[in-house]
């Protein structure tokens, strides 16, 4: 096979599978703060054995997250040789400061999180776990404002010709506020929220379903399913600024992604379809007319360009379009499946409906799914520039590797991420079997009122 599909192929394994793992940890370290402020407001001691269950979970994401993205920094080096020489001092000055500001941030205070419940007293721990989570979340600013140079580079010069040509920083701050940047950030960010509240969904349904710790929980479902339908909410405003970014600064991309093969004046968004990129058309074709030019560009009759104005060489790969209808149609399910679970809640019914609980276990699938889609369709809409505009994919290749040595890495990695994953799951089952550690009460809100025997008990119902 030709090394560079070899070499693509190996990058999106390893992307990919270390890419289930940081959005668990930014979203679950989210609900760890919103779970032990509730314990520190309230004294409640079943919030604080949330917040203790959910750290072990926590930092094995957070350690198999750490020890697959190693990998793709070697990746660079080896594969990518060329490439990293011509972003060098781009990504130099990105990597470096996720190390400064996320990595040591995020591992300076882990061990306080993991060992200091009663080491340090509740309010130390708690400015533990916000550090934690905020090195989380300052890990995914940096690496894709790295990436999202990639897409609409800014704040650079290029120094140098042929294989010495490099591009320089002219302006840090241009670089990081590059025109996607901002709006990439936030789609990621919420996605990462999706995909840490789904899984506490997930197991919180099973408990439920098993009739085991209840109390429990109930609890981490009501914060889960709150942070859920918010960010599910604000995953379609930030998907509407995104595609908006995407349709000014690359126009093929959104062509690809939408299906449109023809430069037209009231673009319809297109439902469903099979690209025939042979035939220049999209068959089977459900669409909306006039929206796409609207969402857009807020014109009805905006024109949107098609593939037509672009060399079919400069064209992004039909399966774009797929990726990101799977992407969209994850999103419809999760709104569906929330929207049905908030009604149950309030209606009382939720903790003792079987099938929309068997739902919501399987429900963890749909943000991962989402959140992959959502990456691929980014990363191959950009084809065939690996800096868009600049450097193609071919020119960044690493001149010396051979096609036999990547494809014994590919087996390699193969083998030891399956490994990986099934020890994941193994530890994950593990602790979920295991279970908290309760504290030997029938009810949370009795629990509070029991701490505050004065209270208003009409805050609790509901």
């Amino acid at each position: 096979m030709d090394v560079e599909i070899l070499a693509r192929l190996q990058f999106a394994l390893t992307i990919m599978f270390h890419y289930i793992y940081p959005p668990l940890s930014i979203g679950l370290g989210l609900l760890m703060v919103i779970m032990e402020g509730f314990y520190i407001k309230t004294k409640n001691p079943l919030y604080k054995e949330m917040a203790k269950f959910w750290t072990k979970v926590f930092a094995l994401t957070f350690a198999i997250g750490v020890a697959t993205g190693i990998v793709m920094e070697f990746e660079f080096g080896t594969n990518w040789a060329a490439y990293s020489r011509y972003v060098g001092d781009v990504f130099g000055s990105a990597l470096a400061a996720e190390g400064v500001f996320a990595f040591f941030l995020e591992s300076g205070f882990l061990a306080i999180l993991l060992f200091g419940w009663n080491r340090v007293n509740a309010r130390w721990h708690f400015f533990a776990t916000l550090m934690v989570c905020l090195g989380a979340h300052f890990s995914a600013i940096w690496i894709v404002v790295a990436n999202s140079w990639m897409q609409t580079p800014a704040g650079y010069k290029i120094v140098g010709e042929g294989l010495k040509a490099k591009a320089n920083i002219t302006n840090f701050w241009e670089m990081v506020f590059n025109p996607s940047s901002v709006d990439r950030l936030i789609h990621v960010v919420i996605g990462a929220w999706l995909a840490g509240a789904f899984l506490v969904i997930s197991v919180a349904a099973y408990y439920l379903l098993k009739k085991r710790h209840f109390d429990f929980a109930k609890a981490s479902m009501k914060i889960a399913l709150t942070v859920a339908f918010i960010s599910v909410l604000l995953q379609a405003v930030s998907g509407d600024s995104s595609g908006r970014v995407v349709a000014k600064h690359q126009p093929a991309k959104l062509a690809a992604m939408e299906g449109i093969f023809q430069t037209q004046k009231g673009a319809p968004l297109t439902l469903f379809g099979i690209p025939n990129p042979k035939k220049e058309r999209l068959d089977y074709e459900v669409s909306i007319p006039y929206l796409l030019s609207f969402l857009s560009y807020r014109d009805f009759d905006a024109e949107v360009k098609g593939l037509d104005q672009f060399p079919r060489k400069d064209w992004p790969s039909s399966a774009v379009f797929q990726t990101y209808h799977l992407m969209l149609f994850m999103w419809g399910i999760m709104f569906t499946l929330l929207a049905i679970s908030i009604y149950q809640w309030r209606k009382g019914t939720l903790f003792t409906s079987r099938k929309t609980l068997w739902a919501l276990i399987f429900s963890v699938a749909c943000p991962q799914i989402a959140n992959q889609a959502g990456w691929v369709t980014a990363e191959m809409g950009r084809y065939p520039w690996i800096v868009y505009g600049h450097l193609r994919i071919s020119e960044g290749l690493s001149k010396a590797v051979t096609a036999n040595q990547v494809l014994g890495s590919i087996i390699m990695f193969t083998i030891l991420y399956f490994c990986l994953f099934i020890l994941f799951l193994f530890l994950l089952n593990e602790k979920i079997q295991t279970g908290p550690n309760e504290p030997e009460k029938t009810d949370i809100f009795a629990q509070h009122h029991l701490l505050y025997p004065n209270g208003n008990n009409n805050t609790h119902h509901g």
